[in-house]
């Protein structure tokens, strides 16, 4: 895609709501590997699970949106933009998806925001915003308000609402840096197959930007901020796999900036259960390296799948709880 660098998108047309192109999101996660084992989105562990193949990551859905809200909110999208969404039903490499914006109501400051399969399948729904917006009007916070104490839980029974993470975490995200064993790729891996091009992300456009320097595309803050999780300790019994089920990325000092250190502070915010998962929602809070300058803010609903838990059945038992 080629277009003027000192703009972040080129304009796409503007109905109402606004929505932008089909397009097909690439699989990044094939490889992906924790506690010795792949992930759901490799296709063979996710036939296990009765998934007919690995699904694509939910916030690789978020760059859909980006142009469509850079259109709506212009570039504080991504100084002070907030993408608050549940994941409804997930998505397989070759599948074909549109993003929807119904822009804010007159007096209102909060959109809607959902994607489609082209044959009209939810994939996700939410809210985004700009600026000064009280957290609770958000699809993630709402979702917490309205969850039921977990009483049952197995897996994640030894963790607790309030629970930090046990040490700091320092990370950045350079442009051919791999970013690990649970992210397998780099950003300029991304780059090169992200549905949506900005040349504000890559090292060509990046200085001409408004801020001078190539910033992180919104769904690569997920990645960067998830690269090294595993240090915070905040997770259940394993082996098992899991997968995102709802996800609140919120920029507050933004954007953030590709090349730049970042501290991260992770604390568990909500334990719930359905009839398949349990998940943890956890809150990682985003500081510039070295000061306690708030660049932006990150809830992730990780639901872990009972069936994939080999002593789910023996543990509830010993705890006394329905199978």
């Amino acid at each position: 895609m080629s277009h003027d660098v000192t703009a972040a998108f080129p304009a796409f047309p503007t109905p109402t709501p606004l929505c932008g192109p089909l397009r097909q999101p690439r699989q990044m996660l094939a490889e992906q590997t924790y506690d010795g084992h792949k992930s759901i989105h490799d296709d063979a562990t996710a036939g296990d699970l009765g998934l007919r193949a690995g699904p694509i990551e939910g916030p690789t859905h978020f760059s859909q949106f980006d142009p469509l809200l850079f259109q709506l909110f212009g570039q504080r999208w991504f100084e002070s933009g907030c993408i608050s969404s549940h994941y409804q039903n997930m998505v397989v490499e070759g599948e074909e998806v549109r993003a929807f914006v119904q822009p804010p109501a007159a007096g209102e400051s909060v959109a809607r925001i959902w994607a489609e399969k082209s044959d009209g399948t939810p994939v996700l729904s939410g809210t985004a915003s700009v600026g000064d917006v009280p957290d609770e009007a958000h699809e993630i916070p709402q979702r917490i308000a309205r969850l039921r104490p977990a009483t049952g839980l197995v897996i994640n029974r030894d963790l607790k609402v309030g629970q930090r993470g046990a040490q700091p975490e320092q990370v950045s995200m350079d442009f051919e840096q791999h970013m690990g064993d649970y992210y397998p790729f780099t950003l300029a891996d991304k780059l090169r197959v992200i549905t949506e091009l900005s040349p504000w992300y890559t090292p060509e456009g990046g200085p001409a930007s408004p801020w001078g320097r190539a910033i992180v595309p919104i769904e690569m803050i997920s990645v960067l901020l998830g690269s090294s999780g595993d240090r915070a300790g905040l997770k259940g019994r394993g082996p098992a796999v899991g997968l995102f089920a709802g996800q609140q990325i919120r920029l507050i000092n933004g954007p953030v900036l590709v090349g730049q250190a970042y501290d991260l502070e992770r604390e568990i915010i909500a334990l719930s259960e359905s009839k398949r998962t349990e998940s943890v929602w956890v809150r990682t809070q985003v500081f510039e390296a070295g000061t306690r300058t708030l660049v932006a803010e990150m809830i992730l609903n990780g639901a872990t799948l009972k069936a994939s838990y080999a002593k789910y059945e023996e543990e509830a038992r010993a705890l006394g709880l329905a199978t």
